[in-house]
Protein backbone atom coordinates (compact mmCIF):
# COMPACT_ATOMS: atom_id res chain seq x y z
CA UNK A 1 0.00 0.00 0.00
CA UNK A 2 1.39 3.39 -1.01
CA UNK A 3 0.74 6.85 0.37
CA UNK A 4 0.90 8.31 -3.14
CA UNK A 5 -1.91 10.78 -3.76
CA UNK A 6 -2.75 10.03 -7.40
CA UNK A 7 -3.67 6.72 -9.09
CA UNK A 8 -1.22 7.39 -11.94
CA UNK A 9 1.70 7.97 -9.58
CA UNK A 10 0.76 4.97 -7.44
CA UNK A 11 0.71 2.75 -10.53
CA UNK A 12 4.31 3.67 -11.34
CA UNK A 13 5.76 2.98 -7.88
CA UNK A 14 7.21 -0.56 -7.44
CA UNK A 15 4.90 -3.01 -5.74
CA UNK A 16 5.36 -3.79 -2.07
CA UNK A 17 7.14 -0.57 -1.09
CA UNK A 18 5.99 2.68 0.47
CA UNK A 19 6.75 6.20 -0.76
CA UNK A 20 5.86 9.68 0.44
CA UNK A 21 2.80 11.39 -1.00
CA UNK A 22 3.03 12.76 -4.52
CA UNK A 23 2.47 16.27 -3.16
CA UNK A 24 5.48 16.12 -0.85
CA UNK A 25 7.55 14.64 -3.67
CA UNK A 26 6.68 17.60 -5.91
CA UNK A 27 7.63 20.00 -3.11
CA UNK A 28 11.03 18.28 -2.77
CA UNK A 29 11.66 18.41 -6.53
CA UNK A 30 10.55 22.06 -6.56
CA UNK A 31 13.03 22.97 -3.81
CA UNK A 32 15.85 21.43 -5.85
CA UNK A 33 14.94 23.60 -8.83
CA UNK A 34 16.08 26.79 -7.06
CA UNK A 35 19.85 26.04 -6.84
CA UNK A 36 19.56 24.09 -10.09
CA UNK A 37 18.38 27.19 -11.97
CA UNK A 38 21.22 29.25 -10.50
CA UNK A 39 23.59 26.69 -12.03
CA UNK A 40 21.80 26.93 -15.38
CA UNK A 41 22.20 30.73 -15.28
CA UNK A 42 25.93 30.25 -14.63
CA UNK A 43 26.18 27.96 -17.66
CA UNK A 44 24.38 30.49 -19.86
CA UNK A 45 26.63 33.30 -18.61
CA UNK A 46 29.78 31.31 -19.40
CA UNK A 47 28.51 30.22 -22.80
CA UNK A 48 27.06 33.58 -23.77
CA UNK A 49 29.79 35.91 -22.46
CA UNK A 50 32.79 33.52 -22.68
CA UNK A 51 35.12 32.20 -20.00
CA UNK A 52 36.29 35.67 -19.00
CA UNK A 53 33.27 35.55 -16.67
CA UNK A 54 35.32 33.15 -14.54
CA UNK A 55 38.59 33.58 -12.66
CA UNK A 56 40.42 31.26 -15.06
CA UNK A 57 43.34 32.89 -16.87
CA UNK A 58 46.58 32.11 -18.69
CA UNK A 59 48.19 31.08 -15.41
CA UNK A 60 45.27 28.83 -14.46
CA UNK A 61 43.65 27.27 -17.53
CA UNK A 62 42.85 24.34 -15.21
CA UNK A 63 40.77 25.40 -12.21
CA UNK A 64 37.78 24.22 -10.22
CA UNK A 65 36.10 22.65 -13.24
CA UNK A 66 38.95 20.29 -14.13
CA UNK A 67 39.73 19.46 -10.49
CA UNK A 68 36.04 18.71 -9.86
CA UNK A 69 35.81 16.78 -13.12
CA UNK A 70 38.67 14.49 -12.13
CA UNK A 71 37.26 14.08 -8.63
CA UNK A 72 33.76 13.27 -9.87
CA UNK A 73 35.10 10.70 -12.31
CA UNK A 74 37.02 9.05 -9.46
CA UNK A 75 33.87 8.95 -7.31
CA UNK A 76 32.03 7.44 -10.27
CA UNK A 77 34.57 4.63 -10.11
CA UNK A 78 32.22 2.97 -7.65
CA UNK A 79 30.06 1.96 -10.61
CA UNK A 80 32.75 0.17 -12.61
CA UNK A 81 34.43 -1.36 -9.55
CA UNK A 82 31.21 -2.58 -7.93
CA UNK A 83 30.17 -4.03 -11.29
CA UNK A 84 33.57 -5.69 -11.54
CA UNK A 85 33.19 -7.21 -8.07
CA UNK A 86 29.62 -8.36 -8.75
CA UNK A 87 29.80 -9.70 -12.31
CA UNK A 88 33.47 -10.64 -12.75
CA UNK A 89 34.68 -11.56 -9.23
CA UNK A 90 31.19 -12.96 -8.48
CA UNK A 91 30.59 -11.46 -5.02
CA UNK A 92 26.90 -12.29 -4.97
CA UNK A 93 25.95 -10.06 -2.01
CA UNK A 94 26.75 -6.97 -4.07
CA UNK A 95 23.74 -7.61 -6.31
CA UNK A 96 21.83 -5.68 -3.65
CA UNK A 97 23.74 -2.44 -4.22
CA UNK A 98 25.11 -2.70 -7.77
CA UNK A 99 21.95 -1.12 -9.24
CA UNK A 100 22.35 1.95 -7.07
CA UNK A 101 26.06 2.09 -7.89
CA UNK A 102 25.07 2.29 -11.57
CA UNK A 103 22.67 5.17 -10.82
CA UNK A 104 25.45 7.03 -8.98
CA UNK A 105 27.84 6.28 -11.84
CA UNK A 106 25.43 7.69 -14.44
CA UNK A 107 25.13 10.88 -12.41
CA UNK A 108 28.90 11.22 -11.94
CA UNK A 109 29.73 10.71 -15.60
CA UNK A 110 26.89 12.98 -16.71
CA UNK A 111 28.39 15.62 -14.42
CA UNK A 112 31.87 15.02 -15.84
CA UNK A 113 30.68 15.48 -19.42
CA UNK A 114 28.50 18.43 -18.44
CA UNK A 115 31.37 20.24 -16.71
CA UNK A 116 33.59 19.65 -19.73
CA UNK A 117 30.85 21.15 -21.91
CA UNK A 118 31.22 24.47 -20.11
CA UNK A 119 34.98 24.21 -19.64
CA UNK A 120 35.79 23.95 -23.35
CA UNK A 121 34.13 27.33 -23.85
CA UNK A 122 32.53 26.51 -27.22
CA UNK A 123 30.44 23.35 -26.71
CA UNK A 124 29.12 23.46 -30.28
CA UNK A 125 32.63 22.52 -31.37
CA UNK A 126 32.87 19.63 -28.93
CA UNK A 127 32.47 17.15 -31.77
CA UNK A 128 35.89 18.21 -33.05
CA UNK A 129 37.37 16.03 -30.28
CA UNK A 130 36.12 12.96 -32.13
CA UNK A 131 36.19 14.08 -35.77
CA UNK A 132 39.57 15.84 -35.64
CA UNK A 133 41.15 13.71 -32.93
CA UNK A 134 44.71 14.48 -31.84
CA UNK A 135 46.03 10.92 -31.68
CA UNK A 136 49.15 12.06 -29.81
CA UNK A 137 47.16 13.43 -26.86
CA UNK A 138 46.19 11.49 -23.74
CA UNK A 139 43.09 13.68 -23.54
CA UNK A 140 41.86 12.22 -26.82
CA UNK A 141 41.89 8.74 -25.31
CA UNK A 142 40.21 10.14 -22.19
CA UNK A 143 37.44 11.76 -24.28
CA UNK A 144 36.77 8.55 -26.19
CA UNK A 145 36.85 6.31 -23.10
CA UNK A 146 34.65 8.59 -20.98
CA UNK A 147 32.08 8.90 -23.76
CA UNK A 148 32.08 5.14 -24.38
CA UNK A 149 31.89 4.29 -20.68
CA UNK A 150 29.04 6.74 -20.19
CA UNK A 151 27.23 4.82 -22.95
CA UNK A 152 27.96 1.58 -21.09
CA UNK A 153 26.50 3.07 -17.91
CA UNK A 154 23.34 4.08 -19.78
CA UNK A 155 23.05 0.51 -21.08
CA UNK A 156 23.42 -0.76 -17.49
CA UNK A 157 20.82 1.76 -16.30
CA UNK A 158 18.34 0.86 -19.05
CA UNK A 159 17.22 -2.48 -17.51
CA UNK A 160 16.26 -0.62 -14.33
CA UNK A 161 14.02 1.70 -16.35
CA UNK A 162 12.51 -1.24 -18.24
CA UNK A 163 11.74 -2.93 -14.90
CA UNK A 164 9.42 -0.12 -13.92
CA UNK A 165 6.10 -1.63 -12.89
CA UNK A 166 4.19 -0.39 -15.93
CA UNK A 167 6.93 -0.60 -18.57
CA UNK A 168 7.69 -4.19 -17.61
CA UNK A 169 4.13 -5.18 -18.56
CA UNK A 170 4.92 -4.55 -22.23
CA UNK A 171 6.19 -7.93 -23.54
CA UNK A 172 8.86 -6.54 -25.84
CA UNK A 173 10.33 -4.41 -23.05
CA UNK A 174 10.19 -7.31 -20.60
CA UNK A 175 12.03 -9.54 -23.08
CA UNK A 176 14.63 -6.87 -23.86
CA UNK A 177 15.27 -6.24 -20.16
CA UNK A 178 15.76 -9.96 -19.54
CA UNK A 179 18.30 -10.18 -22.37
CA UNK A 180 20.18 -7.17 -21.06
CA UNK A 181 20.46 -8.81 -17.65
CA UNK A 182 21.93 -11.91 -19.27
CA UNK A 183 24.51 -9.79 -21.10
CA UNK A 184 25.39 -7.70 -18.04
CA UNK A 185 28.64 -9.57 -17.14
CA UNK A 186 30.04 -8.86 -20.61
CA UNK A 187 28.80 -5.24 -20.51
CA UNK A 188 30.36 -4.78 -17.06
CA UNK A 189 33.67 -6.22 -18.30
CA UNK A 190 33.73 -3.73 -21.18
CA UNK A 191 32.98 -0.93 -18.72
CA UNK A 192 35.85 -2.01 -16.46
CA UNK A 193 38.26 -1.98 -19.41
CA UNK A 194 37.19 1.51 -20.51
CA UNK A 195 37.16 2.92 -16.99
CA UNK A 196 40.62 1.55 -16.17
CA UNK A 197 42.14 3.35 -19.13
CA UNK A 198 40.51 6.72 -18.77
CA UNK A 199 41.06 6.82 -14.99
CA UNK A 200 44.73 6.13 -15.64
CA UNK A 201 45.08 8.56 -18.52
CA UNK A 202 43.64 11.36 -16.41
CA UNK A 203 46.49 10.71 -14.00
CA UNK A 204 48.96 10.43 -16.85
CA UNK A 205 48.24 13.96 -18.09
CA UNK A 206 49.98 15.79 -15.18
CA UNK A 207 52.54 12.99 -14.93
CA UNK A 208 54.03 13.71 -18.36
CA UNK A 209 54.38 17.49 -17.87
CA UNK A 210 58.17 17.64 -18.09
CA UNK A 211 58.19 21.37 -17.46
CA UNK A 212 56.28 21.00 -14.17
CA UNK A 213 58.51 19.32 -11.56
CA UNK A 214 55.64 19.30 -9.05
CA UNK A 215 53.59 17.00 -11.27
CA UNK A 216 56.10 15.14 -13.46
CA UNK A 217 56.77 11.49 -12.65
CA UNK A 218 58.92 8.75 -14.02
CA UNK A 219 57.14 5.47 -14.62
CA UNK A 220 56.76 2.21 -16.50
CA UNK A 221 57.24 2.31 -20.29
CA UNK A 222 55.04 5.19 -21.53
CA UNK A 223 52.96 5.44 -18.34
CA UNK A 224 54.01 7.69 -15.44
CA UNK A 225 53.34 6.42 -11.91
CA UNK A 226 50.39 8.82 -11.63
CA UNK A 227 48.64 6.71 -14.28
CA UNK A 228 48.46 3.75 -11.89
CA UNK A 229 47.85 5.85 -8.77
CA UNK A 230 44.75 7.43 -10.31
CA UNK A 231 43.31 3.99 -11.12
CA UNK A 232 43.94 2.64 -7.63
CA UNK A 233 42.64 5.75 -5.88
CA UNK A 234 39.39 5.62 -7.90
CA UNK A 235 38.95 1.96 -6.94
CA UNK A 236 39.57 2.84 -3.29
CA UNK A 237 37.18 5.79 -3.04
CA UNK A 238 34.40 4.79 -5.45
CA UNK A 239 32.80 2.20 -3.12
CA UNK A 240 32.99 4.69 -0.21
CA UNK A 241 31.08 7.26 -2.26
CA UNK A 242 28.44 4.65 -3.09
CA UNK A 243 28.12 3.88 0.64
CA UNK A 244 27.90 7.58 1.47
CA UNK A 245 25.14 8.30 -1.06
CA UNK A 246 23.29 5.14 0.03
CA UNK A 247 23.27 6.33 3.63
CA UNK A 248 22.14 9.82 2.59
CA UNK A 249 19.31 8.27 0.55
CA UNK A 250 18.31 6.13 3.54
CA UNK A 251 18.30 9.25 5.71
CA UNK A 252 15.87 11.05 3.42
CA UNK A 253 13.76 7.91 2.97
CA UNK A 254 13.85 7.24 6.73
CA UNK A 255 14.31 3.52 6.20
CA UNK A 256 17.05 0.94 5.64
CA UNK A 257 17.53 0.03 1.99
CA UNK A 258 20.64 -2.17 2.06
CA UNK A 259 21.68 -4.78 4.62
CA UNK A 260 24.66 -4.10 6.82
CA UNK A 261 26.74 -7.01 5.49
CA UNK A 262 26.63 -5.56 1.96
CA UNK A 263 27.91 -2.21 3.19
CA UNK A 264 30.57 -3.94 5.27
CA UNK A 265 31.91 -5.84 2.26
CA UNK A 266 32.33 -2.64 0.24
CA UNK A 267 33.85 -0.75 3.18
CA UNK A 268 36.37 -3.50 3.91
CA UNK A 269 37.45 -3.80 0.27
CA UNK A 270 37.75 -0.02 0.05
CA UNK A 271 39.91 0.02 3.20
CA UNK A 272 42.38 -2.52 1.83
CA UNK A 273 42.58 -0.74 -1.53
CA UNK A 274 43.14 2.58 0.24
CA UNK A 275 45.95 0.98 2.27
CA UNK A 276 47.59 -0.25 -0.92
CA UNK A 277 47.18 3.15 -2.54
CA UNK A 278 48.73 4.95 0.44
CA UNK A 279 51.79 2.69 0.42
CA UNK A 280 52.35 3.32 -3.29
CA UNK A 281 51.53 7.04 -2.94
CA UNK A 282 54.09 7.47 -0.15
CA UNK A 283 56.72 5.60 -2.17
CA UNK A 284 55.86 7.76 -5.18
CA UNK A 285 56.18 10.94 -3.10
CA UNK A 286 59.57 9.91 -1.73
CA UNK A 287 60.82 9.00 -5.22
CA UNK A 288 59.46 12.23 -6.69
CA UNK A 289 61.18 14.36 -4.02
CA UNK A 290 64.46 12.56 -4.66
CA UNK A 291 64.20 13.18 -8.40
CA UNK A 292 63.07 16.79 -7.96
CA UNK A 293 66.01 17.52 -5.67
CA UNK A 294 68.43 16.27 -8.31
CA UNK A 295 67.06 18.71 -10.90
CA UNK A 296 67.28 21.66 -8.53
CA UNK A 297 63.75 21.73 -7.11
CA UNK A 298 64.00 21.17 -3.33
CA UNK A 299 60.99 20.23 -1.20
CA UNK A 300 60.56 23.74 0.18
CA UNK A 301 60.10 25.24 -3.27
CA UNK A 302 56.85 23.35 -3.78
CA UNK A 303 55.29 24.54 -0.51
CA UNK A 304 56.71 28.04 -0.22
CA UNK A 305 53.56 29.92 -1.25
CA UNK A 306 50.33 30.08 0.71
CA UNK A 307 47.79 28.62 0.78
CA UNK A 308 49.83 25.66 -0.49
CA UNK A 309 51.99 25.05 2.57
CA UNK A 310 53.21 21.76 4.04
CA UNK A 311 49.76 21.28 5.55
CA UNK A 312 48.56 20.24 2.08
CA UNK A 313 50.84 17.19 2.04
CA UNK A 314 50.02 16.27 5.64
CA UNK A 315 46.28 16.65 5.12
CA UNK A 316 46.15 14.64 1.90
CA UNK A 317 48.17 11.67 3.14
CA UNK A 318 47.35 11.83 6.85
CA UNK A 319 43.90 13.20 7.64
CA UNK A 320 42.31 12.20 4.32
CA UNK A 321 44.39 9.05 3.86
CA UNK A 322 45.76 7.22 6.88
CA UNK A 323 42.84 8.03 9.20
CA UNK A 324 39.99 6.74 6.95
CA UNK A 325 42.15 3.75 6.00
CA UNK A 326 42.52 2.71 9.66
CA UNK A 327 38.83 3.30 10.37
CA UNK A 328 37.81 1.14 7.39
CA UNK A 329 40.19 -1.71 8.19
CA UNK A 330 39.24 -2.10 11.88
CA UNK A 331 36.02 -4.09 12.14
CA UNK A 332 34.74 -2.31 15.26
CA UNK A 333 35.06 1.18 13.75
CA UNK A 334 33.91 0.04 10.31
CA UNK A 335 30.68 -1.31 11.77
CA UNK A 336 29.97 1.83 13.78
CA UNK A 337 27.54 3.80 11.64
CA UNK A 338 28.80 7.30 12.45
CA UNK A 339 32.47 6.37 12.17
CA UNK A 340 31.81 4.61 8.85
CA UNK A 341 30.21 7.77 7.44
CA UNK A 342 33.17 9.84 8.67
CA UNK A 343 35.67 7.42 7.08
CA UNK A 344 33.81 7.46 3.75
CA UNK A 345 33.61 11.26 3.79
CA UNK A 346 37.33 11.64 4.53
CA UNK A 347 38.23 9.15 1.79
CA UNK A 348 36.14 11.01 -0.80
CA UNK A 349 37.46 14.40 0.35
CA UNK A 350 40.99 13.07 -0.07
CA UNK A 351 40.32 12.25 -3.70
CA UNK A 352 39.10 15.77 -4.44
CA UNK A 353 42.12 17.22 -2.65
CA UNK A 354 44.47 14.98 -4.64
CA UNK A 355 42.89 16.04 -7.93
CA UNK A 356 43.08 19.71 -6.93
CA UNK A 357 46.76 19.30 -6.05
CA UNK A 358 47.60 17.54 -9.31
CA UNK A 359 45.89 20.23 -11.40
CA UNK A 360 45.63 23.61 -9.70
CA UNK A 361 48.61 23.42 -7.33
CA UNK A 362 50.77 22.00 -10.12
CA UNK A 363 50.10 25.18 -12.10
CA UNK A 364 50.53 27.42 -9.05
CA UNK A 365 54.11 26.42 -8.26
CA UNK A 366 56.51 28.81 -10.09
CA UNK A 367 58.81 26.96 -12.47
CA UNK A 368 61.46 29.59 -13.23
CA UNK A 369 63.32 31.72 -10.69
CA UNK A 370 61.83 34.88 -12.21
CA UNK A 371 58.26 33.51 -12.20
CA UNK A 372 55.80 35.00 -9.74
CA UNK A 373 53.22 33.15 -7.71
CA UNK A 374 49.64 33.93 -8.72
CA UNK A 375 46.78 32.81 -6.53
CA UNK A 376 43.48 31.48 -7.82
CA UNK A 377 40.06 30.95 -6.33
CA UNK A 378 36.84 30.10 -8.22
CA UNK A 379 34.12 32.73 -8.63
CA UNK A 380 30.36 32.28 -8.33
CA UNK A 381 29.90 31.12 -11.94
CA UNK A 382 32.42 28.30 -11.48
CA UNK A 383 30.89 27.19 -8.18
CA UNK A 384 27.29 27.41 -9.39
CA UNK A 385 27.93 25.52 -12.64
CA UNK A 386 29.85 22.81 -10.77
CA UNK A 387 27.29 22.40 -7.98
CA UNK A 388 24.52 22.28 -10.60
CA UNK A 389 25.27 18.59 -11.02
CA UNK A 390 24.76 17.96 -7.31
CA UNK A 391 21.16 19.13 -7.67
CA UNK A 392 20.66 17.25 -10.93
CA UNK A 393 22.02 14.14 -9.19
CA UNK A 394 19.56 14.61 -6.33
CA UNK A 395 16.68 14.80 -8.84
CA UNK A 396 17.85 11.65 -10.69
CA UNK A 397 18.25 9.70 -7.45
CA UNK A 398 14.83 10.88 -6.22
CA UNK A 399 13.09 9.79 -9.44
CA UNK A 400 15.01 6.49 -9.58
CA UNK A 401 14.26 5.66 -5.97
CA UNK A 402 10.57 6.50 -6.31
CA UNK A 403 9.82 4.69 -9.55
CA UNK A 404 12.50 2.04 -10.15
CA UNK A 405 13.36 -1.15 -8.23
CA UNK A 406 16.96 -0.17 -7.44
CA UNK A 407 17.10 -1.65 -3.92
CA UNK A 408 16.27 -5.41 -4.00
CA UNK A 409 16.35 -5.66 -0.18
CA UNK A 410 13.92 -2.82 0.51
CA UNK A 411 10.84 -5.05 0.78
CA UNK A 412 12.59 -7.44 3.15
CA UNK A 413 13.94 -4.67 5.38
CA UNK A 414 10.68 -2.66 5.37
CA UNK A 415 7.66 -5.00 5.26
CA UNK A 416 4.34 -3.20 4.85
Amino acid sequence: MNSASTPFDSALIPEGVKRCSFGWFLVWIGILQVPLMIGVIAYLVCWGLALNQTYLNNNYPFGLWIAADLGIIALGGGAFFTGFLRYVIKIDELKNIVNFAVVVGVICYSAALGILAVDIGQPLRGWHIFWHANVHSMLTEVAFCISCYFTVLLIEYLPLVLENRQIDRVPVFHFFSHRLHEAMPAIAAVGVFLSFFHQGSLGGVPGVLYGRPFAYREGFLVWPWTFFLFILSAMACGPCFTILITRITEGFARKKLVKRNVIDILAKISGWLLAGYLVLKILDTVGWLSWAGKVGAPLGSFYANQPYGYWVLITELGIFGVIPCILLLIKATRQNENILILACFLNCAGIFMNRWIMTVQSLAVPVMSFDKFFSYHPNWAEWASTLLWVWIGAVVISLSYRYLPIFPQEKELNPL
